[in-house]
């Protein structure tokens, strides 16, 4: 551990509660800050609030040594992490008072020497401004503390692994700053790191994410000209990758998540009249939900009283996180439009997000009852536990595979 002993992470969430609980099995004395009670009550008795392979026992093992502990506030430490969520507002704009309220929380707290860490997804500038921000109320400790944005790239369902094994970039403030970061991300990190200046660092990490999104955005569009077609969309791509330099996503229902749904936007606000294939990209991919509910409608005209079976709401497979799920808009945007029944079945969830919840037409109910009482079967989601279907529970029934699971 060298000069870090304490490490304070504020933003127990899906990045924040993993990369807390690995730092104190690692032998750091770690604070966990959290503005929502229940999640800090959680943590302090060992349990989570998420869904995570293997987290929970992580969790429980940090805990129950003492090297970690969960509050509603900061307190002094060597290392302060921001890990606390980057949205956007209306028209797009990114929404930075998450990282505006937790820069003002750790602030009275910060000392010379100490280094502070933006893992947020960000957009280009904002660790300058976190920098500026400490400095507007703390002005003695300019030169005196370190500031770098280390953003994380870690797939759900494997996020343990990933935060330990994947290369990570580091941008500082200055160059001091940047190695500072690179020494501390050395003592638990197994992956090659890279260090660069902040803004570049910000904008590398939208960048991955808005080429996966133009990618995803170039399969979706393709499933669309196929149904348009009458052409099986995923033969199509299976024999276009048999050419050795294409290599062409799977489409499905939109795309989802805290990250690709939401960073490419902050590309386009910082440049809009040069991210034009980006801003294109987006609108193709947030207008598939649209184009999976009019397929519906036009299967679900032909009953008097459709009930369709609504398979899955999260982002991906196999994870509870419903955050800018399609999944999730596709059934909203089916009950607004009184489709007909609904009956949602997501393994990963207890209950239906508010969202949803207020729909009576809206049932959450199991896979397999789902399979037998409904007219139309919609596949949104490839959970496992969705891949081995009783073939004799949809024969006849009317199969929406966004996936192309089955």
């Amino acid at each position: 551990m060298g000069r870090w002993n304490k490490v304070c992470v504020v933003g127990l969430g899906y990045i924040g509660l993993p990369t807390a609980s690995i730092l104190a099995t690692k032998g750091y004395q770690v604070l966990g800050v959290d503005i929502a009670e229940r999640t800090v009550e959680m943590i302090n008795k060992g349990k989570i609030h998420i869904v995570e392979p293997d987290l929970d026992i992580l969790v429980k093992s940090a805990v129950n040594s003492g090297n970690l502990r969960a509050s509603l506030v900061p307190d002094k430490a060597d290392v302060f992490i921001i890990a606390v969520p980057t949205p956007f507002k209306d028209s797009y704009k990114p929404d930075l008072s998450y990282v505006e309220s937790a820069t003002s929380a750790i602030t009275p707290y910060l000392g010379e020497g100490n280094l502070v860490i933006l893992e947020s997804t960000s957009p280009v500038g904002t660790t300058d401004k976190v920098y500026l921000q400490i400095l507007e109320s703390r002005s003695e400790l300019k030169g005196k503390i370190f500031i770098a944005h280390c953003p994380e790239r870690v797939l759900p369902g494997q996020i343990l692994k990933e935060l330990v094994n994947n290369d990570r970039i580091i941008g500082g403030v200055d160059s001091r700053s940047a190695e500072e970061a690179k020494a501390f991300y050395e003592t638990f990190v197994n992956g090659e790191i890279y260090t660069t200046n902040a803004k570049t660092a910000e904008l590398t990490k939208l960048a991955e994410n808005s080429f996966r999104d133009v990618n995803i955005a170039f399969a979706n569009e393709l499933s669309i000209i196929c149904h348009e077609l009458g052409i099986n969309v995923w033969e199509v791509i299976k024999l276009a990758n048999k050419h050795p330099r294409v290599n062409i996503l799977q489409p499905g229902p939109g795309v989802g998540g805290h990250c690709i749904a939401v960073d490419p936007w902050f590309i386009v606000n910082a440049a809009p009249n040069h991210a034009r294939l980006i801003r294109t990209a987006r609108h193709v991919n947030d207008s598939k939900p649209a184009h999976i509910v009019e397929r519906v409608k036009e299967k679900a005209s032909r009953f008097k009283e459709p009930i369709i079976a609504c398979l899955g709401l999260s982002f991906k497979a196999d994870i509870d996180d419903l955050r800018e799920s399609p999944a999730v808009e596709i059934v909203k945007m089916l009950a607004n439009d009184n489709v007909g029944k609904l009956l949602v079945a997501e393994p990963h969830v207890k209950k239906l997000p508010d969202s949803l919840a207020k729909f009576a037409e809206i049932e959450l109910t199991e896979f397999n009852d789902a399979l037998h009482r409904a007219d139309i079967v919609l596949l949104l989601v490839n959970h496992r536990a969705f891949k081995d279907v009783d073939r004799d529970l949809i024969k006849g029934k009317i199969v929406i595979d966004t996936r192309g699971m089955w």
